[in-house]
């Protein structure tokens, strides 16, 4: 019997993580390396500590090009992909989110998987702000029928309304519905794909949104545990998602929220409830006033 603690080692495991320079991905390739992958880092800038990582590719996800290069350089196999590199609506370009946030991104999970044997596993980092993902999923349809960049791209520029919030909601409810919509196909082939879902979280993208909308802004964002997540504590639930511990989990959303995706939920059905008694109390005054 395989005893826990090995199931959470990543000893000659070979290991792709976009955005390692900063922030989740950092934190994500130190803990990794600690666990004995093997960390083949990707993003648009060097990351502090180059040495510790098996390899380091520059990879811009809005360029096709540099996709491709990047793949080659890195061959296979790859037991965990760890999609972490994004942006937020605070850099003021909604196609630019959408490209790299999903379009780029699916593309470069495309092109991996097949050099991901049977046994390996996909995270993707999705946000607290796709919490309504089913709700808009006949919007975000259309982004997930594209097949290709261009075809994602100008389905953006065709669908505007879709993109008038900045394009972050849009780019991180499509890359949950991506993993449940590639599940069974994953699956066949050996593959899991899972999603976190991170509320606020203390990383560079906070000096984005704080500049573009103000400290207020963030502020807002409060949730039962009363204060945000430090990007360790986002790094961590990933390690479990591609680990042995988690090889039965695919197709799952994980919320690294502090509570608060169940807060509102709770909050939501309280207030139904509550409409519903009002309701009730009136049909029956209403009998009551006809008898």
């Amino acid at each position: 019997m395989v005893q826990i603690e090995e199931m959470f080692r990543y000893d000659g495991r070979r290991v792709v993580v976009t955005g390692c320079a900063s922030g989740i991905g950092a934190d994500l390739s130190r803990q990794l390396v600690g666990l004995g992958a093997d960390v083949f880092g990707l993003d648009v800038r060097l990351p502090a500590s180059p040495a510790d990582l098996a390899g380091f590719h520059a990879v811009d996800l809005v360029d096709e090009e540099s996709i491709g290069r990047a793949v080659a350089a890195i061959d296979g196999p790859v037991d965990a992909l760890f999609n972490v590199a994004g942006v937020s609506s605070g850099i003021g370009d909604p196609l630019r989110v959408v490209t790299i946030n999903f379009l780029g991104t699916r593309l470069l999970t495309e092109s991996l998987v097949p050099l991901m044997p049977p046994g390996s596993a996909i995270a993707n980092v999705s946000s607290l702000a796709a919490s309504e993902y089913l709700a808009n999923a006949s919007v975000t349809a259309g982004l997930l029928d594209t097949v290709s960049m261009a075809d994602g791209v100008e389905w953006c520029r065709q669908n505007p309304d879709a993109l008038a919030d900045g394009g972050y909601r849009l780019s991180k409810e499509a890359i949950i519905l991506y993993g449940m919509r590639n599940v069974a196909v994953l699956g066949a082939k050996g593959i899991r794909i899972n999603c976190t879902g991170p509320g606020v979280t203390d990383t560079p993208i906070l000096d984005q949104l704080r500049t573009a909308y103000g400290q207020q802004f963030l502020d807002s964002f409060r949730n039962p545990l009363g204060r945000h997540a430090e990007a360790d504590e986002q790094a961590s639930v990933l390690v479990f998602l591609n680990s042995a511990a988690a090889r039965h989990i695919t197709g799952q959303v994980i919320w690294v929220d502090g509570g608060s995706v169940a807060e509102r939920v709770f909050g939501d059905l309280t207030d139904a409830r509550s409409i519903e008694r009002e309701q009730d109390g009136r049909r029956a005054g209403h009998g009551r006033q006809h008898d």
